[in-house]
């Protein structure tokens, strides 16, 4: 059972990498893995990485540019798919436009896909700020879609800490086995449970090369590494210790992530994708801001996972990337489901069923009632 896996917004490779890591091999022998058959990235150094760290010999099977264009029925045969798609417009970070955004309807090209190709499942990510974006309807809609297109979906809120992954990362994940297959995915069981994998262990077992790819250090201003020298460890920008001259002038709302420094004994903060000053995520001990490459390994990469592109490029797509480690717990439990290997597993955050019938229910009644309120329109106008 090898799966040919296809992927749309493929970034790096997070998700891709951690499903190569993925094996199970049944009580008869046999082998069930996961190998890379196309896919797609609208930024041409995520399509590079890509590239040079899973598909090397096959580099044309990487398809760089905006997935509008791509011709979805041309694309050769899958059994898995894969989309991490666009979380700008569902980030609790910016204006939430959800739907009525940029890249909010790019999720239904992924809809076509499994539609189209009909892979034996699939797995869709996204941020947490997907399941209230548009009210929560935003989320509800993509769920509905996809039960639609014919697959039992199992979403559910991983909190990547507690399977291992040295950072406090929360992402919707969505796994769906195709309806005729007959087979129910479980949510795998965490395997960190209050036994976090800390960000000093992540950073320096083993040390990082100084030589290392991706790892280039940032050249702060004398009054930034003041300011972070009286920080405490885990504190932030607004700690009390910053004497008068050294703090931010900044009003209203003021966010926990700048100039917050990790704690060694707790797994790091969310690492993200952009952000100006003070959103670089700051080491424990030393007044500095992370190098990529340590931002790549609280991310699970490994050092010899090079990242193409300038410096905040690199730091854009190691911010954006899914977690290998993450990626490989999923996908091993969706290979398991295949191989009929029981595993440790636990209740899905929603119950999907409920809701989808009841958004169903609602967008019926909501058809019902716009289709009346023309019908008074009409008749107002032939009075008229």
């Amino acid at each position: 059972m090898i799966f040919r896996k296809g992927e749309f917004f493929n970034g790096p490779g997070g998700l891709a990498l951690g499903a190569s890591w993925a094996e199970v091999i049944d009580s008869m022998g046999e082998e069930f893995r996961v190998v890379h058959q196309w896919s797609n990235d609208i930024c041409e150094y995520a399509c590079q990485t890509y590239r040079n760290n899973i598909c090397s010999d096959r580099p044309e099977t990487v398809i760089q540019g905006p997935v509008q264009e791509i011709d979805i029925e041309s694309l050769p045969p899958i059994d898995a798919f894969s989309f991490g798609f666009p979380c700008n417009d569902y980030s609790n970070v910016g204006e939430k436009k959800g739907m009525e955004g940029e890249y909010g309807p790019l999720y239904s090209y992924g809809v076509r896909v499994l539609r189209h190709h009909r892979p034996q499942w699939f797995i869709a990510e996204n941020v947490s700020g997907l399941q209230s974006a548009n009210e929560g309807k935003a989320f509800l809609k993509i769920l509905s879609e996809l039960e639609g297109a014919g697959y039992d979906i199992v979403p559910h809120l991983y909190k990547f800490e507690e399977y291992g992954v040295p950072q406090t990362r929360h992402r919707i994940i969505i796994v769906g086995i195709r309806r005729d297959l007959n087979l129910k995915f479980k949510i795998p069981a965490p395997t960190h449970l209050n036994q976090y994998e800390t960000a000093e262990r992540a950073l320096t077992e083993p040390p990082i090369d100084a030589e290392a790819p991706n790892h280039e250090f940032t050249r702060h201003t004398k009054k930034v590494i003041e300011m972070l020298d009286s920080i405490p460890e885990g504190g932030n920008a607004w700690h009390e210790a910053i004497p008068e001259h050294l703090r931010l002038n900044v009003k209203g709302a003021r966010m926990s992530q700048i100039y917050r420094r990790l704690r060694a004994d707790a797994p790091a903060y969310t690492v993200t994708g952009s952000g100006g000053g003070g959103t670089h995520v700051y080491h424990w001990s030393e007044s500095r801001a992370l190098t990529n490459r340590e931002r790549a390994r609280l991310q699970t990469f490994p050092d010899d996972f090079v990242f193409e592109g300038g410096k905040e490029k690199v730091r854009q797509q190691v911010g954006m990337a899914v977690p290998p480690l993450g990626a490989k717990v999923i996908v091993e439990a969706i290979l398991k489901t295949f191989a009929g290997i029981p595993y440790e597993h636990i209740e899905p955050k929603w119950n999907i069923d409920e809701m989808i019938k009841n958004f169903r229910e609602e967008e019926k009644n909501e058809e019902i009632k716009k289709e009346k309120e023309e019908g008074q329109i009409a008749l107002s106008l032939s009075e008229v």
